[in-house]
């Protein structure tokens, strides 16, 4: 992108995103557009689902879509953790160890089912995640700019799985579910996919640079004392509710920030306004919180802590005015 970055180019940009990934991925634009935020804002995406659903495709699909360097770690409970941030080997040709980089060393990693690796393996991610570099043997190393780490996970209930850690969900800026898809996209699947893969037939939409011009505006996007205040209002509300044991951190209040900025400027605005905030509630706090033992006894049909959210969302007072 050799002009600078105007609403228009940011429009034109990312809409090439979304029809590139959405031409893998049917009848998903929320999907699709959930995992363009966390790109743009500098978060990393957590895909909870059922095995099947396109939780890699989506993955997979956003990767191609980019001309980046991307790496795809499958996790497994043999995975260790210095497959993912790389190893000190010793050279006897020069009787020195020399660094090697593992597969976090790319600007988009795409980590499958995350949780069926064992804590240890898991907490690998924590520094990279959250420092974009990895220190081995007392050595840090930076990472590539931009870094996303996409993440799919499969429900607890499954075999085989490990729960992630409180302090490594928080590192997700977004947790989505996909869902399972409407008939006529799943028709239009079976159509589409039995000669051959739409994955092999995607080019980039945009370059490595173009993506951080992309994210340079977004940072730019204004946001007023008022809505400031609403977002830290909404995440004090959850740290105080006799139904949550956990609430969200000050880190998550700083994502949902982030996300709305870019939330806006998809919608082609230049400042963000209280709807873009509590879109994003849910999928940038829900996977942050823990239900009280009660309250997880009086909602038996599922997790409760979307309609915890729902609740507080109506409680807190949002700004009628933004100047």
């Amino acid at each position: 992108m050799t002009e600078p970055i105007t609403a228009e180019r940011f429009q034109e940009a990312t809409d090439g995103i979304i029809r590139s990934v959405s031409s893998v991925i049917d009848g998903k634009p929320q999907a699709v557009r959930s995992a363009l935020v966390a790109l743009l804002a500098e978060g990393h995406l957590l895909i909870e689902d059922v095995p099947g659903v396109g939780k890699t495709v989506l993955a997979r699909a956003m990767a191609a879509s980019i001309h980046a360097r991307v790496r795809r770690v499958q996790f497994t409970p043999d995975l260790l953790p210095s497959d993912v941030t790389g190893v000190s080997v010793f050279n006897p040709g020069t009787r020195e160890f020399s660094f090697t980089p593992g597969a976090v060393f790319a600007n988009i990693v795409i980590a499958d089912e995350i949780n069926r690796s064992s804590p240890k393996t898991q907490s690998a991610l924590l520094e990279a995640m959250e420092e974009r570099q990895v220190t081995v043997d007392g050595t840090s190393h930076v990472l590539p700019d931009p870094f996303l780490v996409v993440a799919t996970q499969n429900p607890l209930e499954m075999e085989g799985t490990y729960p992630l850690p409180e302090a490594q969900r928080d590192r997700f800026m977004l947790r989505i579910s996909m869902g399972y898809p409407d008939a006529q996209a799943e028709a239009l699947m079976l159509r589409q996919r039995d000669t051959q893969n739409p994955l092999a037939a995607l080019r980039p939409a945009v370059t490595i640079d173009d993506v951080s011009a992309l994210i340079r505006f977004a940072r730019s996007v204004h946001v007023a004392p008022t809505i400031e205040e609403y977002a830290v209002a909404l995440a004090q509300a959850t740290r105080s509710d006799p139904e949550l044991r956990l609430g969200a951190s000050p880190r998550a209040t700083l994502q949902l920030v982030r996300a709305a900025k870019v939330w806006a400027a998809l919608d082609g605005r230049s400042f963000v306004i209280p709807d873009d905030v509590t879109d994003l509630l849910e999928p940038v706090f829900a996977h942050r919180l823990i239900a009280s033992r009660s309250a997880s006894g009086a909602h038996r049909a599922g997790d409760p802590v979307p309609q915890i959210l729902g609740r507080i969302a109506a409680s807190v007072r949002v700004p009628l005015a933004v100047r």
